[in-house]
């Protein structure tokens, strides 16, 4: 046990989210449990974790959980392992929502997107249709998030756009999307800022400079496509070439990435109740929404931290003329990591909370608080 690598879960405490600052310590050896010494609170080592308050092995449930997420169907899980089926679902939806957490905490931040694809995939719900929109970076292949809706309007559409603004700097950024008028207005109305005018009221809203949008319009015939029609929807033809160029080396505006990204969630997302659920012709239901939100999470993050795209790897040079291919994960191109994370670390980080504040009164703060303050926010 080492307390200089773990931070305090207790949001209300002044030294919340402090990794090696000596405010942690070791509790209890044996319960495996430490405490703050700033707000005299203990937490186990797995608070804020997958494996919080779980009695099983974690070997076994990381084994399990990476078989979900690489597709494994849940009647196999169960023949070879001899589990329950409700406890497989507890633990793909604990790590659903571990992952989720992880998501928002490194994924969700700004970044220079350069060219995002946005799609939706059709999944057959019990009573009805559900749609998954998701997106996707270009450039390191990461996948910046997805939106579940019974519906494929606009309520959906900007739901995600809005996921892909909490990732974006305000940067030169091409967004390629099929045909669906929602995603034109969806992308106008998100890309927004207000103006600082000093006045009072509701402030203007400008738009972003450099937002390019390109469509890629598809005609089927026979279940065949027959035709493919490109049209520039807003930015010009030099600065959308330029962007293609810097995140895909160039090429025609497509949606291909995308389109392979739906692939791989569609034979990945096979867990129990969406066993087959996104798979065009399969004859099972998915009956839960909340199971295929955590499936879809889980199987994101693998993607994202987990797996080595081929795609992205770059040649080292050696002497002799000796070259070496040097793999990454979508998590490494973007800068978010430097290494290949396991399961076990997915499933095992500590999201940090969020920074401590202290609670507002009446009057000037006291030398305590103030001395709180410059210990714990500076």
């Amino acid at each position: 046990m080492d307390p200089q690598t773990v931070l305090c879960p207790n949001s209300a405490c002044p030294a919340s989210g402090q990794v090696g600052k000596g405010n942690v310590g070791v509790h209890s050896v044996k319960e495996r449990r430490y405490k703050c010494h700033v707000c005299g609170k203990t937490f186990a080592e797995t608070k804020g974790t997958l494996f919080y308050r779980l009695r099983t092995a974690k070997d076994l449930v990381v084994t399990v959980v990476t078989l979900l997420a690489y597709g494994c169907p849940v009647q196999a899980v169960v023949a070879a392992f001899g589990l329950d089926e409700r406890t497989m679902l507890s633990w793909q939806a604990r790590s659903g929502k571990q992952c989720q957490r992880v998501h928002e905490h490194w994924v969700e931040q700004p970044r220079d997107l350069g060219q995002v694809q946005a799609d939706e995939i059709r999944a057959k719900i019990q009573g009805g249709i559900l749609w998954m929109a998701m997106a996707v970076q270009v450039q390191t292949r990461l996948w910046l998030g997805g939106v579940l809706s019974t519906a494929r309007d606009m309520q959906l559409i900007v739901a995600l756009i809005q996921k892909v603004r909490h990732s974006a700097l305000c940067r030169p950024l091409l967004f390629c999307v099929d045909g669906c008028p929602a995603y034109v207005r969806a992308i106008r109305h998100v890309f927004r800022e207000p103006i600082r005018n000093g006045k009072r009221g509701r402030r203007a809203l400008r738009p972003w400079d450099g937002i390019s949008i390109a469509q890629v319009v598809k005609q089927y015939a026979h279940k065949h496509v027959v035709a493919v029609t490109r049209r520039i929807v807003q930015g010009t033809r030099a600065q959308i070439e330029a962007l293609l160029r810097t995140t895909q080396g160039g090429g025609l505006i497509n949606t291909a990435y995308i389109e392979r990204l739906n692939a791989t969630f569609r034979s990945r997302i096979t867990a129990y109740a969406v066993v087959r659920a996104l798979i065009r012709r399969g004859r099972a239901l998915a009956r839960q929404t909340t199971t295929l939100h955590d499936a879809m999470y889980l199987v994101g993050m693998v993607y994202n931290f987990c797996t080595y795209h081929k795609s992205l790897r770059v040649p080292l040079y050696l002497p002799n003329d000796r070259r070496r291919w040097l793999r990454r994960t979508p998590a490494i191109a973007a800068g978010i990591t430097d290494h290949l994370w396991t399961v076990h670390e997915l499933l095992s980080f500590r999201v940090p909370p969020p920074p401590w504040k202290p609670s507002k009164r009446r009057g000037r703060p006291s030398n305590a608080t103030k001395a709180l303050v410059a210990q714990w926010c500076s």
